[in-house]
């Protein structure tokens, strides 16, 4: 059901049939879990041909004005956001969502911002996090990608899906990076503008803006955690790019070293929203793929790279690994992880309510082992979000 209605889905954002599919009234309440999980149910409610059961359209109105009411909300903060850092003398980028919208790719209420990401120069993280500290916001966690603040009067978000209410937290950046699927790939040097002036600022182009765009998607594919919208996004972009866009993606690409990790997602995408990305530059970036990984996703479907799939499996990277030497590490980073991420699962297993779903988020690493080696486990995440939606429904 998880994959039937995620590949639907995908299918009609690309190409709107012109009948309601024949579901069930439980296949529609899981619909509205991968609408969700996916972030496209406000595109779904503006997209469709077909209206299908009332509380269905019910659903997607509803998302499309929580949707929008936020995006209100996100603006006011990126306009405070702007006019902090030019009094600071800091120059930030806004990345993915905010850039997205401020070049006319959606509109207020089109896509949903689960949060602002700003990258700034490593000689700006304190300064950048002192202003944010100064407009309510206080941090709540660092890792290896991300600083992530949270405004001081937080508070439990929705159970399902998008609300105005729920709280919008900021993740500062000093650099762009991905595990890839262990390995850090670093591509920040295409992404900040090279000679920025104080304030909040895009992407140097729309080459760079792809670059992040895909590398994001790439990450969130070696844990199955991309999202339609992901795809959406890159689709959107692939559009407004013209050949001179392209070349100069491909050029900067070379620059920082082999994107052996772009030609996946872009061929995903294609599969979807066909004509949006060039059989030229697909074939120059699938001569940098390696041979499994290319011959994976030349047949691959969203839903087994996705939020939908429904296994928690032990290596789900794995086949992103460039030789053995790099295999062995990530089996051994999965298998032993680092203080650090064992002190994440222990956060998200004390904040986030999917992880009351099932034992699953608070077992020892012991007992996860044990659990993969004999037993099937459902992710939380996705579980959660069925469950959530079933909850809605009553």
């Amino acid at each position: 059901m998880l994959r039937r209605t995620t590949e639907r889905f995908a299918r009609e954002l690309a190409k709107p049939a012109p009948l309601a599919p024949e579901w069930s009234e439980f296949e529609w309440i899981v619909a509205r879990a991968v609408a969700a999980m996916h972030g496209v149910s406000p595109l779904l409610s503006r997209t469709l041909r077909w209206q299908g059961p009332v509380a269905w359209a019910r659903f997607l109105e509803e998302q499309r004005a929580h949707t929008a009411q936020r995006h209100m909300r996100i603006a006011d903060l990126l306009q405070r956001l702007d006019r902090g850092a030019r009094e600071i003398g800091v120059a930030a980028v806004a990345l993915k969502g905010a850039s997205l919208h401020a070049m006319g790719l959606y509109t207020a209420g089109d896509r949903p911002m689960a949060d602002i990401d700003v990258l700034v120069r490593p000689r700006d993280v304190h300064g950048a996090g002192r202003l944010l500290t100064s407009l309510g916001f206080r941090q709540t966690g660092e890792n290896w990608k991300e600083r992530e603040f949270t405004p001081v009067d937080d508070h439990i978000p929705g159970e399902f899906g998008e609300h105005a209410d729920n709280s919008v937290k900021i993740e500062l950046h000093d650099r762009i990076c991905e595990r890839l699927p262990w390995r850090i790939t670093d591509m920040s040097e295409c992404i900040f503008p090279p000679h920025p002036q104080p304030g909040l600022h895009g992407y140097p182009s729309k080459a760079s803006m792809m670059i992040h765009l895909v590398l994001h998607a790439a990450g969130s594919m070696t844990t199955r955690a991309l999202r339609l919208l992901h795809l959406h996004d890159l689709a959107r972009l692939a559009a407004q790019m013209t050949e001179r866009d392209w070349d100069e993606m491909l050029a900067l690409g070379s620059r920082e070293g082999r994107m052996w990790w772009a030609f996946p997602p872009l061929i995903l995408t294609s599969k979807y929203f066909a004509s949006t990305i060039p059989g030229r530059v697909l074939e120059a970036l699938a001569k940098d793929c390696p041979y499994w990984l290319r011959a994976s996703f030349r047949r691959g479907a969203l839903h087994d790279v996705s939020c939908s799939y429904l296994w928690v499996e032990a290596f789900p990277g794995i086949g992103w690994s460039q030789s053995i030497g790099e295999m062995l590490d990530y089996a051994v980073s999965r298998v032993r992880p680092t203080a650090g991420h064992l002190a994440l699962r222990r956060k998200v297993a004390d904040t986030q309510a999917c992880a009351d779903r099932g034992s699953w988020s608070r077992l020892s690493q012991g007992r996860r082992i044990l659990r993969w080696i004999t037993a099937a486990q459902m992710r939380p995440l996705t579980m959660h979000s069925v469950h959530a939606a079933l909850a809605k429904a009553q």
